[in-house]
């Protein structure tokens, strides 16, 4: 995932220290090469040998260590850093970062850097709030920074609100965020469904299907990681959201439809990769009701054809692709589809082979548009995002 990148750990005199060997390791099983910088108090709640042991590489603290190559070392590691993370970051190392204070190995080599900087500040709650340490990240955001906003809990010592330092997972996809792709898709608006759907029949029961929302949650994460500017309708799955995506939870077919078209207009694409359940309860007397509840003879009618819409009411130059699911006549059906609602492309979904479909994390799928047919090998839905972006937004 991140073979070929280099990745520099910050590493200030906090408690959260104990974190970063968990990160540094999730680091080097992704193949970056990872390099840890200490200051001083940091040796106070973690050895050195702990990331020399994990990354391979000597952990510098001191900036005039001679038992080091023969090189200016913050000078050296900085031209070679994709990312720079300083977690946990202190309210100390902060204010040098924001003032330009170079007294250390790690504030020095920050300077020096000019890849991308995150800062995951971790402290007590008084001193996160305090406008001077708020100053001084705003600071470091005027200057290009990230800053990871700190997750709120109980803290070591004692007190309880703002000023924990996310898990290492957070920190992870942070540093994948900002140097595992190129930004190819910057400045794009992308308008992704994902998930299922649920029509209520009555306060128990509801129609609904298969779909677990992993194909469009790929799509939106490999698009935000691109750099686009990702909106998220999803339906009711079990997934954790993508963090660099504005998501929009919806559960009923016409809420997802009222959300799409509410947005359509400001894309530059639109996935529809929501499997929306294709039938509501229709509007019937009580009585009615009433009885097809004895018999679960429900009268039903359709829902919004979302894809439809979209296809009427495009804005100029605008890219709209759908996803087929067909049990026969797979690719001649989805060539229907593509042109009756006069969409760009079509993602035809193969359901009768090993790998493919509702809830894997593999997908084989056929990319159709009027001009083109291509069939892609069995991969991860990751990757199929990633196609699928990739004929979307051509070179």
């Amino acid at each position: 995932m991140l073979r070929g990148k280099t990745v520099l750990l910050g590493v200030s005199g906090g408690i959260a220290a104990y974190k970063i060997p968990n990160l540094a390791s999730m680091l080097v099983k992704n193949h970056a090469d990872v390099h840890v910088l200490m200051t001083e108090h940091a040796e106070n709640f973690i050895t050195a040998t702990t990331f020399e042991s994990l990354t391979g590489h000597k952990c510098i603290i001191d900036t005039f260590d001679r038992n080091f190559e023969f090189k200016v070392g913050h000078v050296a590691l900085a031209k070679r850093a994709d990312v720079l993370l300083v977690a946990p970051a202190t309210a100390n190392v902060i204010g040098k970062m924001a003032h330009g204070i170079c007294d250390d190995m790690l504030t020095t080599t920050s300077l020096a850097c000019q890849c991308p900087k995150i800062i995951a500040p971790a402290m007590n709650t008084r001193m996160y709030e305090s406008p001077i340490l708020q100053d001084n990240l705003e600071i470091c955001r005027r200057y290009g920074m990230t800053v990871i906003p700190p997750a709120a809990g109980h803290l070591a010592c004692g007190d309880t609100g703002s000023g924990k330092m996310p898990e290492a997972e957070e920190l992870f996809d942070y540093i994948c965020q900002a140097i595992q792709y190129p930004k190819d898709l910057m400045g794009k608006r992308i308008l992704v469904t994902a998930g299922p759907t649920r029509e209520r029949l009555d306060p128990v029961r509801f129609i609904t299907n298969h779909s677990t929302g992993k194909m469009g949650y790929a799509i939106a994460k490999a698009a935000a990681r691109r750099g686009a500017m990702v909106t998220l309708v999803t339906g009711p799955v079990a997934l954790p959201a993508p963090r660099f995506a504005q998501v929009i939870p919806v559960e009923s077919a016409r809420e997802m439809f009222e959300a799409v078209t509410s947005l359509a207009g400001e894309q530059d694409a639109v996935i529809k990769a929501a499997a929306v359940a294709d039938y509501r309860p229709a509007r019937v007397s009580t009585e009615k009701v009433k009885k097809s509840e004895e018999d679960m003879d429900i009268p039903l009618e359709r829902t919004d054809d979302i894809l439809a819409w979209l296809g009427e009411h495009r804005k100029e130059g605008q890219f709209l692709c759908g996803f087929s699911m067909e049990t026969e006549n797979m690719l001649e059906n989805s060539r229907k589809k593509l042109r009756k609602k006069h969409i760009d492309m079509i993602v035809a979904n193969n359901l009768k082979v090993a790998g493919a479909g509702f809830g894997t994390d593999t997908n084989v799928v056929t990319l159709i548009t009027e001009g083109m047919e291509e069939a892609l090998a069995k991969m991860s839905k990751d990757e199929v995002a990633h196609k699928i972006l990739d004929r979307i937004f051509p070179l």
